[in-house]
């Protein structure tokens, strides 16, 4: 292989699994070159995708070191995908009636979700989480994206337990978008005590089902560290969890002129 060739494959690899530690000795292995050939490979990769501001690639030393690809989110970058994902949301066609909005298409549209996914993996990189937790079922896509980029498991908490999870510990909680006391579950074998997580969900009003969450998981000895969400509304201003990260912010919507307030954080 060409050393233009190599190079494309690492950065492909890499890419394609970040944060996920590869060993020289497989590239070696790859390409049937030597370790100081894949160094040189390697570091060639590195300034191609730093030059581009598309990530960086990490290298540790000893038994368990190797390279790793950490994803980066340039300033122009997260404008372009922020103004891309306003615009989207802006349609007044959404609106549903009581102030919500439809943005299933959204929710579950890989190519928007990935490049939201971008923005958090950033965001949460060095919290040093153990899992990425989201309840279901929209915030489903965008947190296993998510999960993907940190290289974590996912955990979904469910609003009913299902046998096919085994036994399940289950908390009541209000839900300040339904007004009503509903139901989380979570199957004791998703986590592990004295674990950390971070929390990642499509839409936020108050708040309540992610301090739902956060109280289910601390049922686990489970720490939550960090936690986003792609909407947030404006309305409540106080809300029933205080640190969070929202994309962007829902603000007035107007049923009768068909217009909705999207707002930049």
């Amino acid at each position: 292989m060409k050393r233009t060739e190599r190079v494309g494959a690492i950065v492909k690899i890499l890419s394609n699994h970040p944060n996920r530690t590869y060993s020289l000795n497989y590239f070696c292995q790859l390409f049937q070159a030597a370790k100081s050939t894949v160094s040189e490979d390697v570091s060639a990769a590195k300034k191609l995708l730093a030059q581009l501001e598309l990530g960086s690639i990490e290298t540790s030393a000893g038994a368990k070191g190797g390279i790793r690809f950490i994803p980066t989110v340039s300033s122009a970058r997260e404008e372009f995908l922020l103004n891309e994902l306003s615009e989207k949301l802006s349609d007044g066609s959404r609106i549903l009636g009581g102030g919500f909005l439809y943005t299933s298409d959204l929710m579950f549209d890989s190519h928007i979700m990935s490049h939201a996914a971008e923005l958090f993996a950033e965001k949460f990189q060095d919290r040093g989480a153990d899992y990425v937790v989201t309840i279901e079922t929209k915030g489903i896509p965008v947190a296993f994206m998510t999960a993907h980029m940190l290289n974590l498991p996912l955990v979904v908490v469910r609003r009913e337990s299902r046998i096919s999870e085994g036994s399940t510990v289950s908390i009541n909680y209000f839900s300040g978008s339904t007004d009503r006391i509903q139901k989380l579950s979570l199957a004791k074998r998703a986590v592990q005590p004295g674990k950390k997580a971070i929390i990642i969900d499509d839409f936020m009003r108050a708040g309540g089902s992610i301090k739902g969450i956060i109280d289910v998981l601390s049922e686990f000895d489970v720490k939550v560290v960090g936690t986003g969400v792609v909407i947030a509304a404006v309305e409540p201003v106080k809300k029933v969890i205080d640190d969070y990260y929202p994309l962007l912010y829902l603000g007035r919507v107007d049923e009768q002129k068909k217009s909705i307030e999207i707002i930049r954080t």
